[in-house]
């Protein structure tokens, strides 16, 4: 039994193919970097060959750049919205009896401070957020054509794998160097801002949770519980034994994209699925470099 993922050389691909291997299932790693199997998934020639030579039994798309800048607007679309297209219309042509997961983003909903659901409005106010939503409209259309296919709406989560700027991993970073004697000082923005810091390990069990039933079809898959930047600093710097307040300085007139942002994960807990790694534990693992693989 095959699983290809596409994305696989960022946290999510790497925690997916690690779940694959320890249920029996052989993963297919696929990325256009890194010593994988390489592959564009913005590319239909590229997917169909994938699929067509491996006719998996599951289909991972978690290929992106994470990011809602505007100068991404045409990679996020390249990625998201055509190799969504290009893995739906692959696998209904060679390989109908596959499921796909697409993943989707708490980003492309209409964020009012509230915990957020897979039955909220979209709203497209980023490149980031389009793609996503041209996304999950074209895996519905693909469902409605009898392709079982997954969207799971994914929220901010972190590992030892997450890239320096996000900020997680750069304060991170920057906490184990202080550690080491550097004399630097942290730019932050507003430390204020909420949002989930789930295990990306617990999150990748939460997609194989969804896509192994047949019910749910749709669901956001996080902690449901919102920490502060402010919080995520003093968990990096008490393993440290410092005090942030003499290694940052807070940026004026920062402007966040939102104060909070965070799921209500009642339909994907309805299926057994809940996140094990918490706050101090993921910063413990982040600080110490650790994988967790043990975890999964």
């Amino acid at each position: 039994m095959n699983a290809l993922i596409f994305g696989a050389n960022g946290q999510d691909g790497y925690y997916l193919n690690q779940l694959c291997k320890a249920r029996g299932i052989n993963p297919i790693p696929v990325s256009r970097s890194g010593q994988l199997f390489i592959g564009d998934v913005s590319c239909y020639d590229q997917v169909e060959y994938f699929i067509t030579k491996y006719h998996p039994a599951y289909v991972f798309h978690v290929a992106a750049n994470s990011t809602t800048r505007h100068d991404a607007l045409f990679e996020n679309h390249a990625t998201i919205s055509t190799g969504t297209l290009n893995i739906l219309e692959a696998v209904k042509i060679h390989c109908p009896g596959a499921k796909v997961f697409i993943t989707g983003s708490g980003l492309q909903f209409e964020n009012t401070g509230k915990p957020i659901t897979e039955k909220d409005q979209f709203e497209g106010n980023n490149p980031y957020s389009v793609a996503r939503i041209q996304s999950v409209y074209a895996a519905r259309y693909y469902r409605s054509l009898g392709i079982r296919v997954y969207v799971g709406y994914l929220f901010h989560h972190e590992s030892p794998l997450r890239k320096p700027n996000h900020v997680s991993q750069k304060i991170a970073l920057a906490a184990k160097r202080i550690a080491a004697g550097s004399d630097e000082i942290l730019d932050l923005g507003d430390i204020t801002v909420k949002k989930e810091w789930t295990f990306a390990g617990d999150v990748a069990k939460g997609i194989v949770k969804l896509i192994q039933q047949e019910d749910v079809f749709e669901a956001v898959i996080g902690s449901g519980v919102a920490y502060s930047i402010e919080n995520w600093l003093e968990q990096c710097f008490s393993i440290i034994d410092k005090d942030w307040h003499n290694h940052v300085k807070l940026l004026d007139g920062f402007t966040p994209e939102y104060k909070c942002l965070f799921s209500n994960p009642q339909t994907i807990n309805s299926l057994g699925w809940y996140p094990i790694v918490e706050l101090p534990e993921l910063a413990a693992m982040m600080m110490n470099n650790s994988q967790a693989d043990e975890m999964l």
